[in-house]
């Protein structure tokens, strides 16, 4: 019989260990442990990969772009009426201490903006709307 030392979940036990051969038997029935038995060990699962989330986009048939995620708007880039091209920034979005650059998505007249300096958003919120 070997004696170990064995640590699980920084609990220390000592656990007596005997070789069985073939001939040699395990008395079972008699047996008391004297280590308690350790929970069974949680089966690993097979990861499954998270369905990727997509941004609120711009809905093109009304031209109206949303919010992407919850920030503050620190500065509104055009007014009513401007003529903007696909890229132009927008708005400043300033989310997580970053700033968050918002584009526009194809091009247009800016017929309203929804948001003024300084005001909080909600991811999905319509920030302004393009003609």
């Amino acid at each position: 019989m070997r004696t170990f030392r064995v640590v699980v979940s920084g609990n220390e036990y000592e656990v007596a260990i005997e070789e069985i051969t073939e001939k040699a038997t395990a008395p079972v029935a008699n047996a008391s442990p004297s280590v308690p038995k350790p929970a069974a060990a949680p089966v690993a699962r097979k990861a499954t990969p998270a369905a990727p989330k997509s941004a609120p986009k711009a809905d093109d048939a009304d031209g109206t772009i949303l919010a992407a995620m919850p920030g503050t708007i620190t500065d509104v880039k055009v007014n009513q009426g401007d003529q903007v091209k696909r890229g132009d920034t927008l708005l400043i979005l300033e989310a997580m201490k970053m700033e968050n650059e918002i584009k526009a998505h194809r091009d247009g007249i800016v017929s309203a903006i929804q948001v003024d300096k300084g005001a909080s958003v909600n991811a999905g919120m319509a920030l302004l709307v393009l003609a």
